[in-house]
């Protein structure tokens, strides 16, 4: 299984990027799908995390200002940000859950995509 995430770049303070994340390989289906990020010399943190029924959950930095999405047909997880702010700077990371056997999940990290917000 691969997750591979698209869509980081620059940005200036107030604007909007859109991330997403597609899982490949032998998949028969995804449980939780979320984006993490990391500034330099911090921890890595949950951004938002979404099931597969559609719920979510929201670090209390982002609410409001990213939605989280996932199309588990295409086995795709999207992240919008809007009025980012220079806080926001950091690599952000897809992640997901995928069953191996009925009580055991594997978990799966992306490459990772930069997002730089300027001033």
């Amino acid at each position: 299984v691969q997750l591979v995430e698209s869509g980081g770049g620059l940005v200036r303070a107030r604007g909007s990027l859109k991330l997403s994340c597609a899982a490949s390989g032998s998949i028969f289906r995804i449980n939780d799908m979320g984006w993490y990020r990391q500034a330099p010399g911090k921890q890595r943190e949950l951004v938002a995390q979404i099931t597969s029924g559609g719920s979510t959950n929201y670090a209390d930095s982002v609410k409001g200002r990213f939605t989280i999405s996932r199309d588990n047909g295409k086995n795709t997880v999207d992240l919008q940000m809007i009025s980012l702010e220079r806080g926001d700077t950091a690599g952000y990371y897809c992640n997901a859950f995928i069953p191996a056997s009925r009580n055991y999940e594997f978990e799966y990290w992306g490459q990772g995509t930069q997002v730089t917000v300027s001033t």
